[in-house]
């Protein structure tokens, strides 16, 4: 039984709105949670543990639960990334590399304990425990390059994070390369398009943005979610209604 999500140009979509979502989440909860770093990091570990939890121990994939976890490990990325930079005291440079140090280190371990870093896999709690890992290194990874990177502005930073996924394409569809290591970096490569586009929608309009504020974009990314998910569930019931 399908416990992994099909990787089409409609998941990508999803993945940016996602990680866009899980961006002002977390700039909300910072508003909200005014009590320091580290409330605001198990706020969003005990929100996500749960829909967590119930996707490990799902026997089929349900869409729901999966960019649920994506958004919320978008939010903690970002927080993780905020963390290492403000309260830390490390660059954005610096948490860059700490983090894709790490991300490269979780990968390692995940390959040394199941052999394989196929996303076919994902029926093996333990390597759906790595995966989300991963998932969570990887979003932080993007958000310190979109936060770091932020002050080149919309449409310039943009423009190279688009660029640069485009290569990815690119190499996916000309060559053999490994498909894990591509699908990695364009998962990381979205995380800081997603910042930058939630940045974008919040900022005020004086300041080149488009001034929903927070709770504004947050809402409108929520709903355009909700419809891609919608969307993708219809069109897997019309697949398997046909077959």
């Amino acid at each position: 039984m399908r416990k992994i999500i099909k990787l089409n140009l409609l998941f990508w979509i999803t993945k940016i709105c996602a990680t866009t979502l899980g961006g002002t989440v977390g700039c909300f909860l910072l508003t909200v949670v005014n009590d320091g770093w580290a409330l605001r990091l198990l706020v969003l570990a005990a929100i996500c543990l749960i829909p967590l939890v119930m996707r490990i121990r799902a026997e089929r994939f349900h869409a729901v639960l999966f960019w649920t976890i994506v958004t919320v490990a978008g939010a903690a990325g970002a927080a993780i990334s905020e963390f290492m930079a403000r309260m830390l005291k490390w660059d954005y440079l610096g948490s860059r590399w700490m983090l894709f140090a790490t991300l490269v280190a979780v990968l390692a371990v995940w390959r040394a304990s199941e052999k394989t870093l196929s996303l076919k896999r994902m029926h093996r709690r333990r390597a759906a425990l790595f995966f989300w890992a991963t998932i969570v290194v990887s979003s932080a990874l993007g958000a310190a390059m979109g936060l770091g990177g932020s002050g080149t502005g919309f449409p310039g930073g943009n423009a190279a994070l688009v660029g640069l996924l485009a290569v990815v394409g690119l190499i996916f569809f000309s060559t053999r390369w490994s498909r894990t290591v591509l699908f990695w970096s364009a998962f990381v490569l979205t995380g800081p398009l997603g910042t930058i586009l939630g940045e974008l929608l919040a900022k005020p309009i004086a300041n080149g943005g488009f001034g929903y504020g927070i709770i504004g974009s947050s809402s409108i990314n929520a709903c355009l979610l909700a419809g891609l998910i919608a969307y993708t569930r219809r069109k897997e019931q019309g697949m398997v209604a046909c077959s």
